[in-house]
């Protein structure tokens, strides 16, 4: 039997097409552990089940699902038309739709890694999660310090010495309260992100892949680990091109008989690889010579934001070759790599 799930918050519809095409039954079910078990245990071994990626509605489903040893495939919503594009659109139609696209063999289908990689991939989301809150809370500090125009005396205002400086202001009741609030926040994200660290460096100091990938100008032992997590098995991508496009660092291409017109990148894809090889890119151009010559040359025809993009699709295709021939960046300076792998070893 083919099954399609249309997956929402708290139900969900199933579909149940045979090989002849033919509707056989159709139900719903709640999103929980409980209606997943009930769902789960009408399957047979032969079956499969199709469900769209729908943030992270599908997680605890899709597992479900594969740890019965029945097929999971999860879809790639935007590049199933044939649902978006419905003139009747709704649960049912949704996963009547699955299922027959599933049984004509026709569905996108989106990468799903392992357990394992998922819970990586889960651990330094969570800290880019973290340390963008942080920045926020940063940011509200620094506008209140411009409406007193205060000038900070510290390279680092939310360093020990920058946060009893912060504590020690005349302000405002009402400021006042804001920003002990605001210090507050910022010490126990600060703590959050600390813990955190530490389990990353845990993973990092046992995978060959983040040692490989410390060799490459403008990779810490965090952005490592997260480029690791986000592109799993390099195998899977048959060249480094295929991986600069599932990361959106690609540029889109439009072509029509003898017109072929390039425009800004695609950004379709992981938009967390994008980011970490982009930040990656900012400091790489500043401490290796070939990153930063070709930076340069980007800078001057097209300007630095770009030119910055470019040099990160650059050194993803630099990673894919990395990974997959298990060699280390030829360019890489021995002396920052030996720091790195020296912090990596007192995890």
């Amino acid at each position: 039997m083919y099954v399609g799930v249309d997956v929402s918050k708290r139900k969900c519809w199933a579909a149940v097409v045979d090989g002849d095409g033919v509707l056989v039954d159709e139900f719903s079910f709640s999103n929980d552990f409980e209606g997943i078990k009930r769902f789960v245990s009408r399957l047979s071994g032969g079956d499969c089940v199709v469900m769209e990626s729908t943030g992270n509605l599908w997680v605890n489903l899709f597992e479900a699902v594969e740890a019965s040893g029945v097929r999971a495939v999860l879809a790639n919503p935007l590049k199933m038309r044939a649902i978006a594009s419905a003139k009747i659109k709704n649960d049912r139609v949704d996963a009547k739709v699955l299922a027959s696209l599933l049984r004509g063999g026709l569905v996108a289908e989106c990468y799903v890694p392992p357990k394992e990689v998922r819970a990586l991939r889960a651990l330094v989301r969570h800290r880019v999660q973290l340390v963008k809150s942080a920045s926020m809370v940063k940011n509200r500090v620094h506008s209140l310090l411009e409406r007193y125009g205060f000038r900070r005396e510290f390279s680092d205002l939310f360093g020990k010495a920058g946060l009893e400086w912060l504590r020690r202001l005349e302000l405002k009741p009402l400021d006042k309260l804001l920003l002990d609030n605001f210090i507050e926040q910022i010490e126990c994200l600060e703590k959050l992100i600390e813990n955190v660290d530490a389990e990353i460096g845990r993973r990092a100091s046992i995978d060959e892949d983040v040692r490989l990938l410390l060799s490459l100008t403008g990779v810490n032992v965090y952005s490592a680990l997260l480029i690791k997590s986000e592109i799993g098995d390099v195998k899977r991508f048959p060249n480094y091109k295929k991986l600069v496009s599932w990361a959106g660092l690609a540029p889109s291409l439009y072509q029509s008989g003898s017109i072929e017109r390039h425009g800004h990148i695609t950004k379709q894809g992981s938009a967390v690889l994008r980011w970490v090889m982009v930040e990656c890119a900012r400091v790489a151009v500043r401490y290796d010579v070939r990153l930063g010559e070709f930076y340069e040359r980007v800078r001057r025809r097209r300007g630095e934001q770009k030119a910055l993009v470019a040099v990160a699709a650059k050194m993803l295709k630099i990673v894919w070759f990395m990974l997959t021939r298990r060699e280390p960046y030829q360019s890489r300076n021995a002396r920052l790599y030996g720091d790195k792998l020296n912090r990596l070893s007192g995890y």
